[in-house]
């Protein structure tokens, strides 16, 4: 029998029917209540709505899980890479050795942009945000493939359209950050795989050799793993609504990357080096401001520590992390901001009052250390983001897509003036 729920509401009953998921969440399915009644639910942010059944990501933040298709965070992080996983995220399965090797010889072939895109990068301004030049040279590739932007596609042009996207990211986004420092754009090299092929983008100059070390090659990897995919947030939400009214899949993942781009989601690991360089410049002081955050009158808060999903602490910052210090180690680099993240980190750590608390660091946290020290600036620390959550916001789209869901449309309550006349502007 199917389980139900009974809302009461001026003398009426309504049963609402209960959907039970596999990991035995439930949710109460309202609807039909339009259709019975008057009523709409208000639910201001979504923070309790789900907008959409999915078999891509579970996610417990009160246990500290997060799993991909069925997969631990931590065995993937551990055993897998980011284009495993992306063919995860996508197609559902972990691809068998042919299929892997297609996958990424495929991507390998795709990773070139047209040469008339380097024209955009050169009319941006020289400050111009690496996360607005992305975004909008990722919408523009449907005007270079205009098949994609039709709504009765084919199977197969929507795996091209994958393809060619997975593809030609990581191209945009490293050219994105060659515009940015004035340095000429590398391309891709087809002997690389995909995250030297971004390093060697990101980070090589024509006139010489460069070859990443691969404990940054590893640490990144992870990293991308880690931000693959996050169940329903801001972002996603953006990318299934959006790609809700047919539009193309560069169009929809364009806007996910505008809503990323926001300081309260994307832009929390540039918020943590923003912190220590404040408590840097203030002299160094880490118990001091220590104390600011556990002062409840001092607007000062620890940024890269709790998690508002997370109740406990946050799986994928405990694998980053024994990336981030064996990579530290390696390269022994040295940055008194480095040097100050990790006697915040130890202090937070052992102070009862953030333990008692759970504000334990957060992948966010770890991230921003890792990118810097990569020399990743801190402008390119979003756009980051965004290039490890692709494959999840492409998975994402083609669920909603082969759902065939309907557009979305939120409802409102309507708070403003009820009915009034004109009134001419001299009467006013």
């Amino acid at each position: 029998m199917t389980n139900t729920a009974t809302l009461n509401f001026n003398d009426k009953s309504y049963e609402l029917p209960v959907v039970t998921g596999s990991e035995n969440e439930q949710a109460i399915d309202i609807q039909k209540l339009r259709a019975d009644s008057e009523l709409i639910t208000l639910d201001s942010g979504y923070k309790n709505t789900g907008a959409t059944t999915s078999e891509i990501t579970f996610l417990d933040g009160e246990k500290g899980i997060l799993r991909y298709r069925g997969y631990p965070i931590e065995q993937l992080a551990e055993k897998s890479s980011f284009i495993e996983v992306a063919y995860l995220l996508i197609y559902g399965e972990l691809p068998k050795k042919a299929q892997l090797e297609k996958f990424q010889n495929d991507i390998t072939r795709h990773t070139l942009i047209h040469e008339d895109m380097k024209r955009f990068y050169e009319a941006y301004p020289a400050k111009a945000h690496p996360m607005g030049v992305v975004a909008s040279i990722t919408c523009s590739l449907s005007t270079f493939y205009p098949e994609s932007q039709q709504p009765n596609r084919s199977a197969e042009e929507i795996e091209l359209t994958i393809v060619r996207l997975l593809a030609k990211f990581s191209t945009i986004a490293a050219w994105a950050y060659k515009n940015s420092v004035g340095h000429p754009v590398m391309y891709p090299k087809n002997s690389l795989h995909y995250v030297e092929n971004f390093l060697h983008m990101m980070f090589g100059m024509p006139t010489e050799n460069f070859d990443a070390d691969p404990v940054i090659v590893n640490a990144l990897d992870k990293l991308l793993i880690l931000h693959a995919d996050h169940e329903q947030n801001c972002s996603t939400s953006t990318v299934r609504m959006v790609g809700s009214s047919q539009a193309n899949l560069y169009a929809s993942i364009s806007a996910g990357i505008c809503a990323l781009w926001g300081p309260l989601h994307g832009g929390a690991n540039q918020a943590v080096i923003e912190m220590l360089e404040q408590i840097k410049n203030d002299g160094g002081d880490v118990q001091k401001f220590i104390n600011k955050a556990k002062d409840k009158n001092d607007p000062f808060r620890l940024m890269g520590f709790g998690h508002r999903v997370y109740k406990n602490f946050d799986p994928r910052a405990s694998i980053i992390k024994d990336a981030c210090d064996q990579m530290l180690n390696k390269l022994g680099v040295s940055d008194p901001m480095l040097d100050i993240a990790k006697q915040l980190e130890e202090a937070a750590l052992n102070d009862p009052y953030f333990v008692e608390r759970k504000l334990y660091p957060n992948v966010d946290f770890y991230s921003g250390i890792i990118y810097r020290a990569m020399g990743i600036p801190t402008e390119m620390f979003t756009v980051m983001f965004a290039l490890g959550r692709l494959p999840g916001w492409i998975a994402q789209w083609k669920e909603m897509l082969g759902n065939k869901e309907p557009i979305s449309r939120p409802r409102q309550i309507y708070t403003g003036h009820t009915q009034r006349n004109y009134q001419n502007i001299a009467d006013r």
